[in-house]
Parts: structure tokens; sequence; C-alpha cells
């Protein structure tokens, strides 16, 4: 989006640097990197920057408003989830899509978020490989608010870990079978958090357990990497060790399911900000428009673009005998504004909020980006693609 810096990037950039770059954050964990990384990161000055931060800002107010809980207690009805809630989640997403607005500046519109985890260990490792590899420039970070690897990675170990340092285990479904393993086994060399599989845990005199290296040990909180409606689709055997979660055994959860669904699509109705695409839910929607070209259908608890609806025909709508689990959200026009020797690229920016209990509010530490060139982000979308994937952003101090 800084077009000088884009031309250097471009003009230094070698096959060769990006598979390098590649190696090097593979090289601990060979072949564990299971989707496509982009051969460049992005650029954004200081005003981007500010939009962005502006507009997280505005949905942070929301999360931490009064009304937050009482508008979002219906979101995890149809689910089965374990007690022991917190007030707010430690950490939550948010992904904005860079358009352009009438002007033909550069604008955030907020796309989707989660209160939920992302690869928070792994992007600190994909900024040392890429500034290894590539001139980054002087007064340029992934990091925000003053952050740096250092203060992110003490934040990131008092949130999952909590004040007390309780024994906290990265609970996930079948961990090393995740296209997302190699943010887990970051995690775990970064943080010494240990991985464990939903098959591993019991409970014991009352507490929920699991065996490592012989020793059985008691589980105290629990960083969650449970996609919670992926259970409803396993085996009857491990649909009972998920009910082990459902007792009250006093764990702490980071982040609870509960806030998986609070803090998702079923949040953007509620918000009202120019950052915003227009979204309502199904269900409130009296008269279809004409113009549903202008317009997408989203299932509410999807993940990872599973089951949108892009180009949105009426009998879609009709169809769906579930309107109070799907918004109707206006479309928002990515700009193909990152130049790339085979063709413009889009991009959404994915920035990472830490909860500080000091400051009593989220504060935003570190990002990822996505590239694409295809109708969505995500891998169907640019199968035969190349500069698009993952990525990182780098912003002007």
């Amino acid at each position: 989006m800084i077009a000088a810096l884009r031309n250097n990037f471009n003009k230094s950039y070698t096959d060769e640097k990006s598979k390098q770059m590649i190696a090097d954050m593979e090289k601990d964990f060979p072949g564990c990197i299971e989707f496509r990384l982009a051969e460049t990161p992005i650029f954004i000055d200081a005003v981007t920057k500010n939009k962005l931060l502006q507009a997280g800002n505005e949905v942070c107010s929301f999360i931490s408003s009064p009304s937050f809980k009482e508008k979002t207690d219906s979101s995890f009805k149809h689910v089965q989830t374990p007690p022991n809630e917190a007030p707010l989640p430690e950490c939550i997403v948010m992904d904005f899509a860079i358009c352009k607005d009438n002007e033909g500046l550069a604008i955030p519109k907020l796309i989707e978020l989660q209160g939920f985890p992302s690869l928070f260990a792994m992007e600190v490792m994909h900024d040392i490989a890429f500034r290894k590899n590539f001139d980054i420039p002087v007064g340029y970070s992934p990091y925000l608010n003053g952050y740096d690897k250092n203060t992110y990675l003490n934040h990131l170990n008092s949130i999952i870990k909590g004040a007390q340092n309780k024994h906290t285990v990265l609970l996930e479904l079948f961990p090393h079978e995740q296209k997302t393993k190699i943010d887990f086994y970051y995690t775990k060399q970064l943080l010494n958090i240990p991985i464990v599989c939903l098959s591993e845990l019991f409970i014991k005199d009352g507490a929920l357990c699991y065996v490592r290296d012989g020793l059985t040990h008691l589980i105290e909180r629990i960083y969650n990497r449970i996609v919670w409606d992926e259970l409803t689709k396993q085996t009857p055997e491990m649909q009972a060790k998920a009910k082990l979660l459902l007792e009250n055994t006093g764990v702490e959860w980071v982040s609870h399911p509960n806030h998986f669904y609070r803090i998702s699509k079923y949040l953007i109705p509620f918000l009202n900000s120019s950052y915003v695409p227009s979204t309502r839910f199904l269900s409130d929607v009296k008269e279809i428009p004409s113009n549903l070209e202008d317009y997408v259908l989203k299932p509410l608890f999807s993940f990872a673009g599973q089951g949108v609806i892009i180009d949105v025909k009426q009998s879609d709508i009709t169809e769906i005998k579930d309107p109070n689990n799907w918004i109707l959200q206006q479309k928002v026009e990515y700009a193909p504004i990152i130049e790339t020797p085979t063709g413009s690229a889009k991009t959404e920016i994915r920035l990472f909020y830490f909860y500080d209990h000091k400051k009593n509010k989220y504060i935003a530490t570190l990002n990822l980006a996505r590239l694409s060139k295809g109708k969505m982000i995500g891998v169907s979308y640019n199968a035969n693609a190349t500069w698009v994937g993952g990525s990182l952003a780098y912003f002007e101090i």
C-alpha cells in the first residue's frame, strides 16, 4: 500500500529468499506448514493503521459495554457448553478487509471477529523469518501499541496461563493432524505449554487430568483450540470425552467456548460503525432486497469461510430452514491494491487483541494478513495463484 516500499520489495524479491523464509519457519518442525504462505508482507502507512485501530477499538468498546452479555446470551443456546465462563475473553481477533473509500483512500471494513485464539505464536516466528530473508524497512513493525517480541510474549504468556501461572494445556481435537499445528508447536516451544488431545482427558478425584511420560497431571487452565461445533462430528468415543468438559472440575478457559459464539458473526448485527458493513440476522429481514448482488449470506457459526454464499439468489434465502442462524451482510469490495509480479492482490488484516487487566481494556498487539486474487480470502479461491496466502502486515511506527 506504500508504493515506494512495494516497488523496492518486488524488485529485490527472489524465489530463493521466499523458499528460505519458509525453511527457516519449519526448521524445528519440518513439513508442518500445511497452508500457503504468501511471498510478500504488506506495508501499511500510519493513516491506515490508525483507521484499523479506531475500527477495532469501536468493536472492543461494545464488547466491554454492559449490554454485551445480554445481547449475546442467545448465541450459544443451541449447544451444551462447559461451566465457569469468565466475564470477558482474554483474546479477540478481528478480520478487516482493506477497501477504498469514495476518495480512493484505503479503509478497513470488518468482515469477521472471533473470541478465539489465532496464530499467536507462529506470527512471532513469521516476523523473524521475514526479517532474516528480506529487507524490512526501518520504522515498520508487525507489532502495535509499542509492543515488541518480548513484551508481546510476556503478555501472551500471562493471558494463557493466568496471573497465578496455573498448569495450562493447549487442548485440541487431534492436534497433530490440524493444519494450524505449526502454531501449536511454537506455542509449546515459546511458552512451555503442553499440547493435549481431547482423547487424553480423564477425571480423577473431581479434577480434569491427562498422563504425560507416565505421570498424571491435573489441568487447571485450558488454552482452548477446539472449534466447539466440530465436537458434534466426532465418534461416540470422542463425544464421550467431550462430555468430561461439561463437568464442574473448576477448570479455567482461555477462551471459554461461550465466547466463541458471543464474539463471532453473531455480534456483527449489533455493531454500529462506519467500519462495519450493514448486517442483519436473516430472521429479521422482512423483505428480500432486490439488489442481492450487493449482499453475502453467511451461516452464523461456520469457521474458515465454510458455507458462505457469495453470489446470493432469492432461492438461497427462501430455502434456508433456520434463518435465525444466518446473517445477510452488505458485500464489501476488497481493493486489489497490493501490486505483485503476477497481478494485483486483495488483502485482509487480522488484528490480535489481548485483554490488559491493569488498564481494563483490550489492546491490539500483533497481526496476520492474508492475500487473495480470488472472490474470497482462502485456499479454495486461490488454488493456482501465486503471491497469495498467509502473510504479515508491517505498520509504519
